[in-house]
């Protein structure tokens, strides 16, 4: 299929299950409750998903109050009651961070029972999203390695396993969430790549390695706007993801000021380029999303391209968020088509 659809992997969570839209939300029940809420939320996700026609679903994240906390925090080594306040992504923003007390290790599964319940609840190829070894380091106060590159392997040999038994469970295909990498240039030349080949070393499923500008909150947005009228930080790391072992690359595009040129930076690697725009409740009209496909079809050949959001929609209004899905899978099924009746895009010059 050309232009195969999913999202970057958060979706909001109902009012009855948590604190809407906001990004480390509270839960309104506990215990076994909770786990029921969580189950019908998920079942919500990818209903919402299916109809809107997106290829590769996922759970919509509704288990896990934050993209990272859901998984560090399960892991030995990290205490979740020991918060730091600290700047995250270079002090873009100030959060309370759980504490790296111990030597990190990985003593039960984390998110089998969450993709065990997805892998049952749908038909559709299923994507796990788990945090990358350099973000989950930069979202953590390091009171034990007190090295980052350190730190990030060992977390990456957790999150390594964690795979292997997912992948075991029937997922299709994995991504690393690493938007750290659009901020430490230099550590991801140094260790980042070597870091994120270590969590999907002989991972026998289609790798996804997610890098955007961050969610559509109000930090994200302000820094967005210092950054000039065109952001070259994909420029900086795309040679280097070019030679990973990932297969594909999540990258923001729509709404966005990153030139399409550096979409030829990434070798051979599939681009899931974002058609949809996190940063905005505005729903983009599915010939919006067939156009930022056409202009991609300038750089990379069709079997190249999958479609994506921009980032999780985890603190969006949930009508927005699904009014999105719909534009992103009808949008897909317009370029689809011209493409098949028409032939490939021209080359950009």
């Amino acid at each position: 299929m050309l232009f195969p659809t999913t999202i970057a992997g958060s979706l909001p969570k109902p009012g009855w299950l948590a604190e809407p839209e906001r990004l480390w939300p509270e839960w309104r029940l506990a215990g076994d409750e909770l786990r029921e809420a969580q189950r019908d939320a998920t079942r919500i996700a990818l209903f919402e998903q299916d109809r809107a026609g997106i290829d590769l679903v996922t759970d919509g994240e509704q288990s896990r109050r934050h993209f990272v906390h859901g998984f560090a925090t399960a892991l030995a080594g990290v205490d979740a009651a020991k918060l730091a306040r600290r700047g995250i992504r270079d002090d873009r923003y100030q959060v309370d961070c759980p504490t790296i007390t111990g030597e990190v290790r990985r003593t039960k599964p984390v998110h089998a029972d969450e993709m065990r319940f997805a892998r049952d609840a749908t038909r559709r190829r299923l994507k796990i999203t788990i945090p990358g070894p350099m973000t989950i380091v930069d979202t953590l106060n390091d009171e034990h390695y007190r090295d980052r590159k350190t730190a990030a392997f060992a977390f990456a040999r957790a999150i390594r396993e964690e795979i292997e038994e997912l992948v075991a469970l029937g997922v299709d295909t994995v991504q690393i969430d690493e938007p750290a990498f659009n901020v430490y240039f230099d550590e991801v030349e140094a260790w980042g790549v070597a870091a994120l080949d270590a969590c999907i070393e002989g991972v026998r499923c289609p790798t996804i390695v997610h890098v955007c500008y961050g969610y559509g909150v109000d930090a994200n947005v302000k820094w967005k706007a210092k950054l000039g009228p065109e952001w070259d930080q994909y420029a900086r790391i795309f040679p280097f993801l070019a030679q990973s072992k990932v297969g594909a690359v999540s990258l923001e595009l729509a709404g966005s000021h990153v030139p399409l040129r550096i979409l030829g930076l990434l070798g051979e690697k599939v681009a899931a380029i974002g058609v949809i725009d996190v940063a905005t409740e505005r729903v983009e009209t599915p010939h919006d999303v067939a156009a930022t496909i056409e202009l991609a079809r300038g750089y990379l050949p069709d079997e190249r391209i999958m479609c994506s959001t921009n980032c999780g929609m985890a603190p969006m209004g949930r009508a927005a968020a699904y009014a999105k899905l719909r534009a992103l899978g009808e949008g897909a099924a317009l370029a689809r088509a011209a493409a098949l009746s028409v032939g490939p895009a021209p080359a950009a010059t």
